[in-house]
């Protein structure tokens, strides 16, 4: 126990120091190439002006850096492979237990995280470029929406075929078989969690949403006896911490799309792999009132020609109505952390 305490807890801690270490050099090369959008005007996914938001966040939009989330993922990769390669090298004990690269439980995540966030910055830089169209980057929809179905497919026939995974388990209840639905089922899910990137709006907000989330997954893990996953994802916690160090009002740089499409595709094949997708809209419950604001903003402007909120996601509403953007950040970090702890306790005792 003391061992497994120690890989989770303290590579967690080791997550965060090196990406402090290593913030400098990224801050130096984002600062340098100047990455950040060549224009505040931002449009919204149904092509129109984001004129709330554009009056709100334009002027930052054209001096702050993308990319930030390079820092999460990154240091992720590295503490892998330097603990990977201790292992190879050390034939002790420690070398050994505080490897937590494993075929059954970290190998599809770690995939998944590091294609996803390669697209991500395929897409930051795209628009850096002053190529992007819509606010969330330079690739279209649905370009974006294609990429996140092939990582979900990947993931699902895993799982289907791999891992011979068919079933979800109903809190307090049984595992229920799907059959070949579960690989639709999957994917879906992974579009879902995706779509609440746009979570990533305000200084802060979706480094601390993100650390709560993982955060409640590590325990999850954790307490079944997933010990290579509860590390994987206490590491992330710790890297996305280092993140939000730097991203607190003023924030040095944004997390960008290589950190949200990196993180959020992830975070579906963590649900999956703890057998708690179900429990995944409470966890991370910020992410999906996000997204559900968002769509709830376009059918309304569709089909009943008025706006519901004042601004979408609904961070921005609140911000429009006059909200401080830090008292906005930390309500929603407090709801993070409740609705996370909850969750979490739903998936433990639904068993």
């Amino acid at each position: 126990m003391g061992l497994n305490i120690l890989k989770v807890l303290g590579l967690s801690g080791i997550g965060f120091f090196i990406g402090i270490l290593i913030t400098p050099v990224l801050t130096h090369y984002l600062y340098k190439y100047k990455a950040w959008k060549k224009t505040g005007n931002i449009k919204a996914i149904s092509g129109e002006e984001a004129t709330v938001i554009n009056k709100l966040h334009s002027e930052r939009q054209i001096s702050t850096p993308r990319m930030g989330g390079v820092l999460v993922w990154v240091s992720l990769v590295l503490i892998i492979f330097i603990f990977w390669t201790a292992s190879k090298i050390f034939p002790g004990d420690l070398a050994q237990k505080l490897n937590f690269l494993s075929r059954s439980q970290t190998w599809l995540p770690l995939f998944t995280l590091v294609s996803a966030a390669m697209i991500g910055l395929l897409d930051d830089v795209l628009q850096v470029r002053g190529k992007g169209k819509y606010i969330a980057g330079g690739l279209s929809l649905k370009k974006r929406i294609i990429l996140v179905v092939l990582i979900g497919l990947i993931g699902a026939l895993w799982f289907y075929y791999k891992l011979e995974v068919s079933s979800i388990l109903i809190p307090f209840g049984e595992n229920f078989d799907i059959g070949w639905l579960f690989v639709p089922f999957f994917i879906t899910v992974m579009l879902a969690t995706f779509s609440g990137g746009v979570i990533d709006g305000l200084d802060g907000l979706s480094g601390g949403i993100f650390a709560s989330i993982f955060a409640a997954y590590s325990g999850i893990a954790f307490f079944q006896n997933q010990i290579d996953l509860a590390a994987f994802c206490a590491v992330l916690t710790g890297s996305i911490l280092a993140f939000l160090w730097f991203n607190i009002p003023p924030a040095r740089f944004y997390m960008g799309e290589t950190g949200v499409l990196g993180l959020t595709t992830t975070l579906t094949v963590v649900a999956f792999l703890t057998n708690s997708v179900l429990v995944l809209p409470i966890i991370a419950l910020p992410l999906a009132v996000a997204s559900g604001s968002d769509i709830i903003q376009l059918f309304s402007k569709r089909f009943l020609k008025k706006k519901i909120f004042m601004a979408a996601p609904i961070h921005h509403h609140f911000e429009a109505k006059g909200w401080p953007s830090y008292k906005v950040t930390m309500r929603f970090w407090v709801i993070s952390v409740v609705f996370a702890i909850i969750g979490m306790v739903i998936a433990l005792a639904g068993k």
